[in-house]
């Protein structure tokens, strides 16, 4: 069975590494860069290449679906590096196309705030995508880089979803039905994004849990299973937002950047501002067993759970990361 994690933003480390291959897991879509500036994040892609010098038994960069496969056969792990902002390509549409030679697989438009491309789902007024926001989809479609909107307001997400040739990812989110956290998704947005074929990664972050991290494993997969009803079994993954190991100052600059001098904690609260502990069945990347067996247990077949637990995302990768033909 192969094991893809839809999102990451660990505390990379060889123990992290080690613990990917002790669980299985044969790819992670990694966060590389979220306030960033274009060199800053190649700074950081600088960093992502000491590690795969370091750990070359451990972990390689993905570039295409191949490298899924290539993972399993050589028993690795293949980091797909993505960005949680579009920060990273500043107010130039042609570094889209340098950061996808790069490596760069997905980007989201909004990270929470307003972006030179879309609305965040922590605006009161969500606009859509902005002039230069349908230029970059555009763009990204061209090149194989996936738009992410795992972050963004409603408007803006069905607008995407409508002006992409190709389809998009929502890598980390769950259903705002089951939970109406800001950042989870309504199902207007759901059905719309498996009608257009993207794919959904549940996301096990406790901000986006009904019960936060007292979220039970067999209530996580009944949601999964629900969801499955509205979207199909073919358009669902995993996207943990694992944030393993991560120091609780971190927190400030996902939510704060460089936009505000206040603090804002964004999923979290004025008086618990650090990650919250995950769940107790999923504490780190040995723990995917646990939830195909969850999902065996709420009714999923071999096959279906086979699919979820990375052949999805497989194909996604298949049909998205390569140039569109012309």
């Amino acid at each position: 069975m192969t094991l893809i994690d839809g999102l990451q933003y660990a505390n990379w480390s060889e123990k992290v590494f080690r613990q990917m291959r002790a669980g299985g897991v044969d790819a992670v879509h990694a966060t590389i860069t979220y306030h960033e500036t274009f060199r800053e994040t190649v700074l950081n892609i600088e960093a992502w290449n000491r590690w795969f010098e370091q750990f070359p038994d451990l972990i390689f960069q993905g570039r295409t679906a191949a490298d899924v496969d290539l993972a399993r056969e050589t028993g690795r792990t293949a980091i797909f590096f993505g960005s949680q902002n579009p920060s990273c390509i500043e107010d130039d549409i042609g570094l889209v196309e340098v950061l996808h030679t790069l490596g760069l697989r997905f980007m989201q438009l909004t990270y929470n705030n307003q972006s030179l491309l879309a609305s965040g789902c922590y605006e009161a007024e969500d606009t859509g995508l902005t002039r230069m926001g349908k230029a970059v989809v555009a763009e990204m479609n061209r090149v194989g880089l996936v738009v992410d909107m795992s972050h963004s307001g409603e408007r803006s997400t069905l607008a995407a979803i409508d002006h992409s040739t190709r389809p998009i990812a929502i890598t980390h989110a769950n259903p705002a039905s089951w939970h109406p956290a800001l950042r989870n998704k309504s199902d207007t947005v759901l059905r719309a994004l498996a009608e257009s074929g993207g794919m959904l990664g549940f996301s096990i972050y406790p901000h986006h849990l009904k019960g936060g991290s007292a979220c039970t494993l067999a209530e996580f997969c009944q949601m999964i299973a629900r969801t499955a009803e509205l979207m199909g079994v073919g358009r669902i993954g995993i996207g943990t937002d694992l944030c393993q190991d991560q120091p609780d100052s971190v927190v400030a600059w996902m939510r704060n950047g460089r936009w505000t001098k206040d603090t804002d904690f964004g999923e979290g609260s004025a008086a618990a501002p650090g990650f919250p502990p995950m769940p107790d069945w999923f504490q780190d990347n040995r723990h995917f067993g646990a939830i195909a067996a969850g999902l065996a247990d709420v009714g999923f077949d071999t096959g279906e759970v086979a699919q979820i637990m990375g052949g999805n995302w497989r194909a996604f990768f298949e049909a998205s990361f390569g140039r569109k033909a012309t």
